[in-house]
């Protein structure tokens, strides 16, 4: 908390794959709710953590957090609007299920859009904070959640689509998956305006 106001870290996944959602996180702590939580000592950008550490923390910030709330832009939004619109959007429907509303907000990255929430004619304060999931343990919360339910779904797909690997690769660009995309062709899931390499003969 940098403003001594109720804060939303915000963060997304899933920004790079060829296929599947992108998921996107909002969470408000309490820093003394939290001080004494031993897990917390771990929060860090979730790419920096292994997956038994995300998959401890995930209910512990679920449990501790003042709010928190999880949201989804399938693959079909992201060809229609592009990768960076949908990012934000997606943060900003994770603020719209919070059950308390944030006085401010801080963003991980350099782009934004003003949210005003429904109902309200005012815009929320917002900073954005370049590798903010290292250094703000809200933003860093919220790149948990969002890759922990990434993950999530993407088992889940894997189950529908298991050619793919996306078990291992997540939907994202591997050559395994390339090849894959070769010789099955794209699903339903696979963002059609990303570079699949379908008529790559290399």
């Amino acid at each position: 908390m940098i403003h001594n106001v109720l804060e939303a870290g915000c963060d997304e996944a899933g920004r790079g794959p060829l296929a599947g959602s992108v998921f996107a996180a909002a969470v408000i702590l309490d820093p003394e709710r939290i001080a004494d939580v031993p897990e917390f000592e771990w929060l860090n950008d979730s790419k920096q953590l292994t997956d038994r550490q995300r998959s401890v923390l995930r209910p512990v910030i679920e449990r501790e957090a003042v709010a928190w709330a999880v949201a989804e832009v399938t693959a079909e939004e992201i060809d229609e609007r592009n990768i960076l619109q949908c990012s934000i959007l997606g943060m900003q429907r994770a603020l719209d299920q919070l059950s308390v509303r944030p006085q401010h907000i801080l963003v991980d990255g350099n782009k934004w859009k003003p949210y005003v929430p429904e109902g309200e004619i005012l815009e929320i304060p917002a900073d954005t904070v370049v590798h903010g999931d290292a250094t703000y343990m809200s933003i860093a919360a919220a790149s948990v959640l969002a890759k922990t339910y990434r993950d999530d779904y993407m088992m889940r797909l894997h189950e529908k689509y298991p050619q793919y690997g996306w078990d291992s690769n997540k939907g994202y660009p591997t050559a395994a998956h390339y090849a894959a995309l070769k010789k099955y062709g794209p699903t339903p899931y696979h963002r059609m305006t990303f570079n699949l390499k379908l008529n790559d003969n290399k």
